[in-house]
């Protein structure tokens, strides 16, 4: 019973140690006229448009390059945590 807690506790703290290095971890997407940044905790936590860029055409491009970057994002997190050695057992 205890050793199944230690293991839980174990895996808890990796977790948890994984989760902070990815925060680290950005990515940023850029398409027409609108840059956008992501953290690992898929935040954003950067926008930069265009001020030339027209009204109308925005609100597609938003929708397109925040789908794109929560991708890309994802892919690197995937990524860094295979290169972390991932949670075992899970």
């Amino acid at each position: 019973m205890f050793n199944k807690l230690k293991h839980l506790k174990n895996l808890r703290n990796k977790a948890k140690a994984i989760q902070n290095t990815l925060a680290l971890e950005s990515t940023t997407v850029a398409k027409g006229g609108v840059n956008i940044t992501m953290n690992g905790n898929m935040e954003i936590t950067a926008i930069t448009i265009n001020p030339d860029l027209a009204i109308a055409s925005l609100e597609g491009i938003l929708k397109d390059i925040i789908n794109d970057t929560i991708k890309k994002t994802q892919k690197l997190m995937a990524q860094k945590m295979q290169e972390m050695g991932g949670l075992p057992n899970f």
